[in-house]
């Protein structure tokens, strides 16, 4: 079993967020946590969180995937950047305490030409200052593309943050099928390989939550450009073998796709459909 949603709007609030999901046949959903160009966010609301897990119950939701702001890069080479992001996920993490159990997903961040390994320690030490052994949600760390000096663009850098973390137990890997794409895994020919490799080197254990997007470019292009399901590169078998597959049991399929809520709509519909073939 996998749950299937979408990035929803947070303008309305939580339970707002849950009515629109399952309005459109949804049983899971990504949100930003604030605003995914700024740093804004809305004032925490106990309640409406509260109505948000109650209607999650009753419709037997998966978990959710929260998304932190693009703008958040915890190894800029600017000092102030770097505390401005750690400070919003430090208050984002706070805000997730509303919602326990559920996923906290970022991009892990641009060295921006001061090397791989200053990038990666960065991250690291910043989330050790902010990550609790008691806190109820999962950090995810995103596979990402690898475009200019992004980290994350291979399972190694990403395995190299974990093995760094006081509590490896509170972080995990979200897998985005355009990016591991674009970064040169090819899911295509060889996804069984992929996923071999991912538990070898990172383990399945630690894969939480897909970001199911095809991409507009070809494998290795490392351009992280995402296109509608089965109208890229990556293309409708693909993707349908992936969603199917056993290794990715049990986990939150969130849609990127450049869409709109009614296209979303009809790519639920469709991943249903693959999933009952």
């Amino acid at each position: 079993m996998v749950w299937l949603g979408s990035h929803l709007s947070f303008s309305g609030g939580y339970e707002s967020m849950g009515q629109t999901a399952l309005r459109m046949g949804e049983d899971t959903f990504a949100f930003f946590t604030r605003n995914p160009r700024g740093g804004k966010a809305k004032a925490p609301d106990g309640e409406d969180a509260a109505a948000l897990e109650t209607l999650m119950a009753e419709a037997h939701f998966g978990p959710l995937v929260a998304h932190a702001p693009y703008t958040m890069n915890l190894c800029s080479d600017k000092p102030s950047v770097r505390t401005f992001a750690e400070d919003m996920m430090a208050d984002d993490l706070r805000r997730m305490a509303m919602l326990p159990g559920h996923f906290y997903n970022f991009h892990p961040g641009s060295h921006v030409g001061q090397g791989l390994e200053n990038g990666i320690t960065m991250i690291t030490e910043a989330l050790n200052r902010v990550i609790s052994p008691t806190m109820t949600t999962t950090v995810l760390l995103e596979t990402m593309a690898g475009k200019g000096s992004e980290v994350g663009g291979s399972f190694e850098e990403l395995r190299e943050i974990l093995d760094r973390l006081d509590h490896p137990e509170k972080v995990g890997i979200c897998f985005d099928t355009c990016h591991v794409w674009d970064g040169g895994y090819d899911i295509v020919g060889d996804p069984d390989g992929v996923l071999t490799a991912f538990d070898a080197i990172i383990g399945l254990d630690k894969l939480k939550a897909v970001h199911f997007n095809d991409s507009k470019n070809p494998c290795g292009s490392r351009k992280d450009r995402h296109e509608k399901l089965g109208q890229g590169c990556i293309g409708e078998e693909a993707l349908k073998r992936l969603l199917r597959h056993p290794a990715l049991d049990g986990r939150p399929f969130i849609l990127e796709t450049p869409n709109d809520e009614a296209g979303y709509c009809e790519e639920i519909a469709v991943m249903r459909q693959w999933l009952a073939e």
